[in-house]
């Protein structure tokens, strides 16, 4: 028996070697991971299977055509911004921002919203003026609520007009905006409170807070709408240093809220009056009432004093959105879910990023898409609704055997005439299959071929809901799907 020469059989050893320890990699690869490790996404992520994805895109399009229908056009900028771009801009909030690094040693950042890079794009072109929408992910290094749709990858759906023009005049529009879509997502009763970052400095100023607690002190009034005032107050005064009597002074402000009648009242304030910053603020106010007015929206707006929103860059009027109470017949207990919408003024922003220090005045909204969607989940699940996952209009379906190449034919020319048209992947799939594969996906229509449409040219076309079937002239066919589904 012939032996193999040497190294040849060291190959052959070499290569059994490999094969096994592939084999042993693949098995451990399909067998999970280490031992004990638990396949799932990161923390404060998830997967969205198609139900969700469809209803998050109808959830999308109805917030996108408000944008449109006010005139605005779509950008997109990176995931990715150097860090030095995000830093400074968020307050007590920059310590929920991703930072990373590449392997130049460039220092990054995952985006934290859309407005920062909004101001960096505006001053990179140039732009002084835009109206422009961008619906994108954002990160925050957040500890995540998942219940209430707070999570560390999410979307954001931003309205924003960056220009010079007359005062109040986009900031009443913005709140339009986020009238119209709460309205046409029929979430229930909610409210839209209002303040100026310029009418927080001046009360700060004459409650006697030193300039450097401003912004400090500031983030502190913004957690009222979730903790009650006298947990704020020691945060104030135990965390912060600022003197009780200051913090007081604050108390008495930060608990009004109204409309037109509460702006005449401080206008009135022999204290706020006489502060520039706070009657600026005031003034812009009440101009700003007079608009929503007209808008016919002030039934759902409220001045609300206690409003601070924590970033650091606005500069004029803030909002928020708020749902007062979910109304459910299918839930005992309301869904507690928070603001779903915010926004302002940040005149400053840009002008931070031009060598120049030019400033572009910028008014914006973003809509907090996740936690709205939270809320319509849970109604799709506790109603039992079902969500179609595709837009499919017809199955082309065959009555017989060995009809593939005409099923094939026939849905080659609908798919050349633009419509949603599907086949099931069998050569000969039986036609109880197929119209069950119909009801359950929510197709509306069946086109059937079977032998004697083919003889008499004709397709017979099956309404699902109505189990109705109809002759169609297969040259008339495209026609008839069309005027059906148009009804849809």
């Amino acid at each position: 028996m012939l032996r193999p020469p040497p190294l040849l059989l060291l190959l052959t050893r070499c290569s059994a070697a490999a094969r096994r320890f592939l084999s042993a990699s693949r098995q451990g690869q399909g067998q999970g991971r280490a031992v004990g490790s638990v396949l799932k996404t990161p923390k404060g992520t998830r997967d969205h299977p198609p139900a969700q994805a469809a209803l998050r895109e109808r959830l999308l399009g109805t917030v996108v055509a408000c944008f449109k229908r006010h005139g605005a056009a779509a950008i997109d900028t990176p995931v990715l911004e150097l860090r030095e771009t995000l830093m400074g801009k968020y307050g007590d909030n920059a310590k929920l921002i991703y930072e990373l690094q590449d392997q130049g040693g460039e220092l990054l950042a995952l985006r934290y919203d859309l407005t920062v890079p909004f101001a960096r794009y505006l001053a990179m072109n140039k732009i002084t003026n835009i109206k422009r929408y961008h619906v994108a992910k954002v990160y925050r290094r957040d500890n995540p609520a998942t219940t209430r749709g707070r999570y560390r990858e999410f979307y954001q759906c931003d309205f924003d007009i960056a220009g010079q023009f007359d005062p109040m005049l986009p900031d009443a529009e913005c709140l339009r905006i986020v009238y119209e879509i709460l309205s046409d997502l029929q979430l229930g009763d909610f409210l839209i409170k209002v303040n100026d970052r310029r009418i927080l400095d001046g009360m700060f100023a004459v409650c006697g807070v030193p300039d450097s607690k401003f912004r400090t002190i500031c983030s502190s009034v913004d957690k009222l709408d979730k903790v009650p005032w006298e947990e704020v107050k020691n945060e104030m005064v135990g965390e912060k240093g600022l003197s009780p009597e200051a913090a007081d002074r604050i108390g008495e402000y930060v608990q009004l809220h109204g409309g037109l009648d509460l702006i005449e009242q401080l206008l009135q304030d022999p204290k706020l009056s006489q502060n520039k910053l706070a009657k600026e603020g005031l003034g812009d106010m009440k101009l700003l009432f007079e608009y929503l007015t007209l808008f016919g929206i002030t039934g759902k707006i409220s001045f609300d004093l206690s409003l601070a929103r924590g970033l650091d860059y606005y500069t004029g009027v803030i909002y928020e959105a708020v749902l007062l109470q979910q109304q459910n017949d299918h839930v005992e207990d309301p869904v507690s879910i928070g603001s779903v919408a915010g926004g302002g003024r940040y005149d400053g922003l840009v002008g931070m990023f031009d060598p120049k220090g030019r400033k572009v005045p910028c008014v914006g909204v973003s809509i907090g898409i996740e936690r709205i969607f939270s809320i319509l989940e849970q109604r799709v699940e506790a109603s039992e609704e079902k969500i179609r996952t595709t837009e499919t209009q017809v199955l082309v379906a065959s009555a017989q055997k060995k009809l593939l190449e005409e099923r094939l034919k026939l849905i080659s020319e609908l798919w050349d005439a633009g419509i949603k048209a599907e086949i099931l992947y069998k050569k000969n799939p039986k036609l109880l299959n197929q119209l069950q594969y119909c009801e359950e996906t929510g197709i509306p229509l069946v086109a059937i071929v079977g032998e004697q449409e083919l003889k008499d040219g004709v397709v017979k076309l099956r309404d699902v809901a109505t189990r109705e079937e109809v002759n169609i002239r297969r040259e008339n066919l495209i026609e008839e799907i069309r005027m059906r589904t148009s009804q849809l």
